[in-house]
């Protein structure tokens, strides 16, 4: 992925000043964070998962649940996310990135609940949360 088809592009040196250590090994390197290790996973409130490289609102927490494998589980994204297809690792799999930075989150699977019968599976380090407001 070029970094010129994004609408935020920032130079290596100005995301890791930017980005935690975790958060630019998962966002700009392709990393992936250990099973369980994200607060994330266990979120429940009502709220916005966004992008922690540029703020792109990614999930609804109407749309997460708990798959089980230690990772933040969503069975749609917003409009926020977009895929390609990652041939690293001697597999075939398709890969969730920011939409607006191109930070890597995580993979979609179709092994997820109805309705969309699939599992975005991503890194709490690669999201923020944002509780919705008290009405």
């Amino acid at each position: 992925m070029a970094h010129e088809q994004f609408d935020v592009t920032k130079t290596d040196q100005e995301w890791r000043a930017a980005l935690t250590p975790g958060q630019h090994d998962v966002l700009r390197q392709h990393g992936t964070e250990p099973r369980g290790s994200s607060p994330l996973n266990k979120e429940k409130r009502a709220g916005i998962f966004a992008c922690a490289g540029c703020g792109e609102p990614l999930f609804s927490s109407d749309a997460k649940f708990d798959s089980g494998t230690g990772w933040p589980s969503f069975f749609a994204p917003m409009e926020g996310v977009a895929t390609t297809v990652d041939r690293s690792h001697f597999m075939v799999r398709t890969e969730v990135h920011c939409r607006r930075c191109g930070g890597h989150l995580g993979h979609v699977f179709d092994d997820g609940p109805p309705p969309t019968g699939l599992r975005y599976c991503m890194n709490g380090a690669g999201m923020t949360f944002t509780p919705k407001a008290p009405a």
